[in-house]
């Protein structure tokens, strides 16, 4: 990743609480070759990342074709999930996508945007709106909504 990503993601996930410290777990590509279908290297990345994902594990699929969030409703599930006291993962697939069994093993999926973003700005806005929801329940004066 760009320095830019590690300086962004770092700037939020530093302002955070311990206990909403998040885990970064990034799962190597699979190979391509011309032996290999999309269909085939999407299995291959299921798979890894469900090895990653325990049963009672809270899942949140980042998908283009999941619901869009306003910052107050992913404040209030953040609210919710810290109540549930479980881990809270959230599933960034490779880039042709997650495969049908990622989305299926997810208990939420969450679009942050209808527009295809890269992966190293999705890592740094996700960390931004995981601590801007924060702030909204802490009553801080980050988000000016």
């Amino acid at each position: 990743m760009p320095s830019w990503v590690k300086t962004g993601y770092e700037n939020y996930t530093q302002r955070l609480p311990n206990y909403l410290q998040p885990m970064i777990i990034e799962i190597p590509l699979a190979k391509r070759s011309k032996s290999n279908s999309i269909a085939q290297i999407k299995q291959q990345e299921a798979k890894k990342i469900l090895s990653h994902i325990h049963p009672d594990d809270y899942a949140i699929a980042l998908e283009i074709q999941g619901k869009n969030w306003s910052t107050e409703q992913l404040s209030a599930k953040i609210k919710i999930w810290q109540q549930a006291g479980k881990n809270i993962i959230f599933i960034i697939g490779g880039p042709d996508g997650l495969d049908n069994v990622c989305l299926d093993r997810a208990n939420e999926k969450w679009s942050l945007s209808p527009l295809t973003l890269p992966h190293p700005l999705v890592r740094v806005l996700l960390a931004e709106q995981l601590y801007r929801g924060h702030t909204i329940l802490q009553g801080h004066p980050y988000h000016r909504g």
